[in-house]
């Protein structure tokens, strides 16, 4: 459980680079363009020691960590929304996807082509935010026609549908992504019928070179200028690196992180910014059987949680037994926790909390 995040962006900008080096693949990284012919797919486990640190204690048959799904696709160029290059062959690829990485390139690199001839970073995310818009209209467009059909036959959400379909055409049209519309809760939900790619939350991923500085990096700042208006996260990340910290043991990696003055390495911050910008909480399952890291939206409720294990739990909801992961480990464990009173009984309004370890009580 996690989540699917599609990876866009022109050729050559390092998408299949970083794909590489998230994923751990060995997928064809060329130097020219369209060198992606089909979308890869890579599934990796969310890195969180904390479920080290409960399986440490409970020692289950299995452990189980919430997993990071990455689509890449052919790079995108002007005119991919009518069929230029190879990206719109492939954008239904990411249509369900939970969000999208932009990689934008900040770098230069003699021996690596620009589609455009010059690095600029504002005018290469215009390009791809135009084709994406371009092609989500031809989306809404198509429903705005069978709307307007169902809506002379009469209905009040038939009309609500063409409405809604109406006003987002005219937003996409004066070049502007669907996420920035505001729209009521109804009209969200008649929108995500559409799965339309400028409405998916997105990160834009600041690709640079191996001698550039992630501080006071003018090509970053204009990248972070030019996306201010938007919901969005800026990560900035050196895909050439990146690849190269893949190949290494994790204790030499950490002192080739500590060199580089990084925290974390890339995967580590492409999952914290992605579950930031989704607004996802993370909650454990921890017993002899299997301990597991499960995904849920932040404001969930215990029910809900107990409907990611199985929807019977969901269903015959009685109760949740809860004791924050720190006070688990702190304690050596569940009894250890009991003891010293931090299991907590819950209802049917508890809301899941970061962290949380929990055990879900049911009848069915």
């Amino acid at each position: 459980m996690g989540f699917r995040c599609g990876i866009v962006g022109l050729p050559n900008a390092g998408k299949s680079t970083l794909f590489n080096a998230l994923a751990r693949s060995a997928v064809a990284a060329e130097s020219y363009p369209f060198c992606t012919i089909e979308p890869n797919v890579g599934v990796v486990p969310v890195p969180d020691p904390r479920l080290d640190a409960l399986a440490a204690i409970v020692r289950p048959a299995r452990v189980v960590p919430a997993t990071l799904t990455f689509v890449d696709v052919a790079g995108l160029v002007a005119g991919a929304s009518r069929g230029e290059g190879l990206g719109n062959r492939f954008l239904g690829h990411i249509r369900e996807v939970d969000a999208i990485a932009h990689v934008v390139r900040c770098f230069e690199a003699d021996g690596v082509t620009h589609v455009a001839g010059r690095v600029d970073p504002v005018a290469d995310i215009e390009t791809v935010d135009t084709e994406l818009m371009l092609a989500d209209l031809d989306t809404v467009e198509r429903a705005l026609a069978r709307a307007e059909k169902s809506a002379k036959a009469g209905g009040r959400e038939a009309r609500e549908r063409e409405s809604t379909f109406r006003e987002v055409a005219r937003h996409l049209g004066e070049g502007r992504p669907a996420r920035t519309l505001a729209l009521d809760t109804p009209a969200r939900g008649v929108l995500r019928e559409l799965s339309l790619l400028t409405a998916k939350p997105v990160m834009f991923v600041a690709n640079i070179g191996e001698d550039d500085s992630f501080e006071n990096n003018p090509r970053i700042e204009a990248v972070r200028a030019a996306t201010a208006a938007e919901d969005a996260r800026v990560l900035p990340i050196c895909a050439t690196i990146e690849s190269e910290l893949a190949g290494l043991e994790p204790e030499d990696q950490s002192e080739f992180l500590a060199d580089l003055g990084l925290e974390a390495p890339g995967l580590d911050r492409f999952v914290r910014a992605g579950y930031e910008l989704l607004g996802l909480r993370t909650f454990f399952s921890a017993d002899a059987k299997e301990t597991r890291a499960w995904t849920v939206r932040a404001g969930a409720a215990a029910p809900e949680g107990a409907g990611r294990i199985h929807t019977d739990f969901e269903r015959g909801f009685i109760r949740a037994e809860v004791v924050t992961c720190d006070d688990f480990v702190a304690h050596g464990g569940e009894q250890g926790a009991r003891e010293e009173g931090r299991w907590r009984l819950e209802g049917r309004d508890y809301v899941i909390a970061e962290g949380d370890v929990i055990r879900f009580r049911f009848n069915v």
